[in-house]
Order: structure tokens, then C-alpha cells, then sequence
């Protein structure tokens, strides 16, 4: 099988027009060409009159050797790599020790079913609920203010992702194309299987958590166990080993592995290995604001006159500045067609996110404005003072909201202007369960509220009518990232101090999204799996 890439064509081709592209690119004709497969589409839009769409193609053709040698110059031609999955490990016969996976998001998700899959009969823990039970808590919040402090937007089956874009796709290098076994796994749990293939795959929320359901099914039939609604309160650690965990209702469960799969926001799973001596440290992440904008203006700027064409959907944007104080600021989490949504996790807190359904039809369009920042900027240097700084953010931001989980919101014009929003423009708030208006600029440092202003013009050069004045600014944005990294060997996948413990994904400061967890999830199941075989076969 061969790839072909770079295959362009107008995006309202016809059906038959990439096959007749292939042919023509290889000079071939119909008859040698056996089979194709799409395995990536996505939009080259930065001429707005002539849009494209951009393919990669693997395809069957007779005499492949020949086509190679006629066209060895070609750099968008050559063998399709092997994506098919290879499992590293067959477990024991006699299964001495089941590894206990801590966190059912992407990361623990796929963690536990890799070891499932390969016979180790994994014991997944996980402090929030099932998935739709954790919905109806997740929108007791955004309709009534009522806070679940187990069960909400950071805690639960399916992590923080659930309650996402549900972005699918990474930067992270992955030579052995681990996305793809994750995305083949999505596909077959109900994701579209569009996800194989377009270049910035997502699926939202309504449709993982079916998925999700499944998943854990699969897990439960090839002999894994689900834990739910219990919280690990301590760690069992003798002679720099793990040896199980405690729960909060004083049940021990033992195990030599260990998967710390806790994502960004389990501070008090992160105080106690601080406090059991597991080795971490701060590390860099950042903050910032929520900002709102009709979805029809990013579309008309991306789009031009093809925007609102079905076959587009919403576009997205992708912003970043170097500010002259030395702060970068830039778009994350960028939802097309969403809703800014609350996702604190600790009472007295407001925190903010975007979400979007698998439709992307919403009204507004949204993303995080928000500032790298380093641990010379948290209030000490000790390992958890960047959450220290995220819960004084958060605090502020619940006090500035009226202290009751509304958030504290401010028009773009007057932030720049520094003056108080008084009444509400063209930009209708999503976020539920309400805003408060005010002035956000006693809210961040002052070298964040300075690099932002400055950044919000630059951005209305390259997306015109995005500095407008009725543009939603809505606080606090600080879960970008996990604000500690616990070091881990990177052959072993153990952490550096205590051996049988594996720091994994997004929480641990490995990942960075559903997919990049997910890969690391895999990564250290397989870990895990050679361990195991390893011990098993010594004499």
C-alpha cells in the first residue's frame, strides 16, 4: 500500500473527483488502482475565494514497485506506514498482582482497557461517578448553583474531557501511531468514523458518553472492575514501593502498579504523594479569561462568502502574541459554536471552560485568552504553589461574581478601557449559571491584564472584529494545565522515587488533551504489562 498526500481540490468537488486526482497525479488508469482509503482531509482556507480541501490518500495500485521507481522523487509518494496496533504483552496464566488505575478520564480510560485487552484484569478507581450520573450533577451546577464537590466538570467517568470540545487530535510525537489505536477505539465504542480521517477531529459531549458506557462494558467483559465514587484518600508505601491504596471509608486494596491517572484539579490527591514524599514540582502553565464572539463573525472572517456552507461547519482560530512585557498570550481550548461553562471543582471557586456539542451549532464561538506563566511567578517555590495561585484566581473570581458560582464578566471595550461593564451588548453570555458584571482588571496580575490588552488588537488585525466592543470577557480561566509535573523515569514510566507508581497523563504533567492522555495511557499500560511478564518469567 502506497500514501499519497498533498491531493488538493475545491472543497465542493464532486464525488468522483479524488479518485480521478490519484489517477492523474500516478498517470494511471482506472483499471490499476484497486482500493483507497482517506486517512486525513483538512481545509486550507487562507484564501477565502478559493477554498481547498488538502487529502492524504493510502491506496492499492498494481505494480507498486514500478510506480515507486518512476516517481522516486516524488516526496508526497511512498509505502503507507503500518498502523495496526500490536499488544506487547500476553498476562500470566496465574495473575499474582491486578494494577489499580487511579481516574477513569482518557488516560485511565485507555489505560485500562489496553491492560484488559491484554489479560490483566485492571481495578479502575475513580473518586466521581458513572458518566450520566455525573451529568445530572455536572447540571445541577449550571442551572441551580448547586456544587457537587466529587461529581462535576473535573471529577467523574470520562475526566475533564467529557465536558469539552472533545478534541481529538495532538502535536505530541507518536513514531508507533498509539492515536490511531485510540481513535479505532472510539469508533468502535460510537464515535463517527469521520475521526479517522478529517484533521481536527472532535465529538462532544452528547455522544461520549455513550461512548464512555461502552467502553467500560468492554473493560468489565475481558475482566476489569470499576470502583466508582470511591476516593483515595493515602498511599501504601513501604521501602520506596507502592503496596495499595486507602480509601476514604478506610479500605485497603493492594497492588504492586499503580496508575495515577488523577488529571489537573485532584489538589488534595496531589497534597497527600506530596506529603507520602513522591517527588514533584511546579511547573508552567497558564490563566486568563473566557472571550465570546458571535460564531457567524469567525466564520465570516475564515470562510468569507462560503461561511455558514455545511460542508465548513464552524471555523475555528488558532492566535498567539509576544507581548513587549515577555508574556506570550494565545487561544486555548477553542470552541466553535459553544458555551462557556462553570468547572470549578472546590466550593467558594469560580473556574471557567469551554464546551461544545458534536454540532458546533450554538451561537456564540469561544476559546481561553490566556498567559504563559512560570513558577518564578507563584507565591513561594515550593512544589504546589501553582495551586495556591489557581485557588486565590478562583476565590477572587467567586467573590467578583456575587459569590454565588456566577462569574464574573466584562465587555472587551471596557476592559481595554478599564471601565466597568454596566449592561450587556450584541453578545448574548452562555455561561450558566449566570454572570455578574464588573471590572476584571483587579482579577489577574498585572502583567497578565497588561499582556492581555495589548494582545487583543493584534488579534483583531488577524481576525477582524475581534477586538469589537461587545466581545464577553468571562473569569477565571486556570485549569489550562496541571500546575505540578511528578517526575516519572522515562524508560520505566515509574515514578523516580517510588518504584510500582506511574504518574500518567494530563494530571501527572505528561499530556495535554483527550488524545495526548489517551496515547500516555497506552504508554504506560504497556509499561506496566512488561513488568509484569518480566517478574513473572524470572525464576
Amino acid at each position: 500500500m502506497l500514501r499519497l498526500t498533498e491531493i488538493q481540490l475545491p472543497f465542493e468537488h464532486s464525488t468522483d473527483a479524488l479518485k480521478k486526482a490519484i489517477l492523474e497525479r500516478l498517470e494511471l488508469d482506472e483499471s490499476a488502482l484497486s482500493t483507497f482509503m482517506i486517512v486525513k482531509r483538512s481545509i486550507d482556507a487562507r484564501k477565502k475565494n478559493n477554498i481547498l480541501f488538502i487529502y492524504a490518500v493510502d491506496i492499492c495500485i498494481k505494480n507498486e514497485n514500478e510506480i515507486l521507481e518512476k516517481f522516486f522523487n516524488n516526496k508526497q509518494l511512498r509505502v503507507a506506514p503500518d498502523r495496526d496496533y500490536y499488544f506487547v504483552a500476553q498476562a500470566p496464566a496465574k495473575l499474582e498482582t491486578r494494577p489499580i488505575i487511579i481516574g477513569t478520564g482518557p488516560c485511565g480510560i485507555m489505560a485500562g482497557l489496553v491492560l484488559a485487552q491484554m489479560g490483566f484484569k485492571p481495578i479502575m478507581v475513580e473518586r466521581g461517578k458513572k458518566v450520566r450520573e455525573r451529568t445530572k450533577d455536572t447540571w445541577a451546577l449550571w442551572r441551580r448553583g448547586q456544587l457537587h464537590p466529587e461529581s462535576n466538570v473535573q471529577f467523574g467517568e470520562g475526566g475533564a474531557g467529557t465536558f469539552s470540545d472533545g478534541k481529538l487530535y495532538s502535536q505530541v510525537k507518536d513514531p508507533r501511531h498509539l492515536g490511531r489505536k485510540v481513535l479505532n477505539e472510539f469508533v468502535k465504542a460510537g464515535a463517527p468514523k469521520e475521526i479517522l480521517y478529517i484533521s481536527k477531529p472532535h465529538i462532544g459531549t452528547f455522544r461520549l458518553v455513550g461512548m464512555l458506557e461502552k467502553i467500560r462494558d468492554e473493560i468489565e467483559r475481558l475482566g476489569g472492575e470499576f470502583r466508582f465514587a470511591n476516593r483515595v484518600s493515602d498511599f501504601s508505601i513501604q521501602q520506596e514501593r507502592i503496596t495499595g491504596i486507602v480509601f476514604e471509608n478506610g479500605e485497603r486494596l493492594l497492588s504492586d502498579y499503580v496508575v495515577l491517572a488523577i488529571g489537573h484539579s485532584a489538589r488534595d490527591t496531589f497534597q497527600r504523594l506530596h506529603d507520602r514524599g513522591v517527588y514533584m514540582e511546579a511547573k508552567p502553565f497558564s490563566i486568563g479569561l473566557r472571550i465570546e464572539h458571535p460564531q457567524s463573525l469567525i466564520d465570516q472572517c475564515r470562510f468569507g462568502k462560503f461561511a455558514g456552507h455545511p460542508d465548513l461547519g464552524s471555523a475555528d482560530y488558532k492566535l498567539i502574541h509576544h507581548c513587549t512585557n515577555g508574556r506570550s498570550v494565545y487561544s486555548f481550548c477553542m470552541c466553535p459554536g459553544g458555551t462557556v461553562v462553570a468547572a470549578t471543582s472546590e466550593k467558594g471557586c469560580v473556574v471557567t471552560n469551554g464546551m461544545s456539542q458534536y454540532s458546533r451549532n450554538e451561537q456564540n464561538a469561544n476559546s481561553g485568552i490566556v498567559v504563559g506563566i512560570t513558577p518564578e511567578d507563584f507565591p513561594s517555590q515550593q512544589p504546589l504553589a501553582g495551586i495556591d495561585l489557581q485557588r486565590q484566581l478562583e476565590q477572587h473570581a467567586f467573590e467578583l461574581g456575587g459569590k454565588s458560582y456566577a462569574a464574573p464578566c466584562q465587555l472587551l471595550g471596557d476592559f481595554l478601557q478599564g471601565k466597568v461593564s454596566t449592561k450587556l451588548g450584541s453578545v448574548h453570555p452562555s455561561y450558566t449559571p449566570g454572570i455578574h458584571l464588573t471590572d476584571l482588571s483587579s482579577l489577574l496580575p498585572g502583567y497578565a491584564t497588561e499582556a492581555i490588552r495589548e494582545a487583543l488588537p493584534v488579534f483583531d488585525k488577524k481576525i477582524k472584529g475581534f477586538a469589537m466592543h461587545d466581545a464577553l470577557l468571562t473569569a477565571v480561566e486556570t485549569r489550562t494545565s496541571s500546575p505540578v509535573r511528578i517526575k516519572r523515569d522515562k524508560k520505566s514510566f515509574q515514578s523516580i522515587n517510588v518504584q510500582g507508581l506511574y504518574p500518567a497523563g494530563e494530571g501527572a504533567g505528561y499530556a495535554g488533551g483527550i488524545l495526548s492522555a489517551a496515547i500516555d495511557g497506552i504508554a504506560v499500560a504497556e509499561a506496566i504489562a512488561l513488568d509484569i511478564v518480566s517478574d513473572d518469567q524470572k525464576p
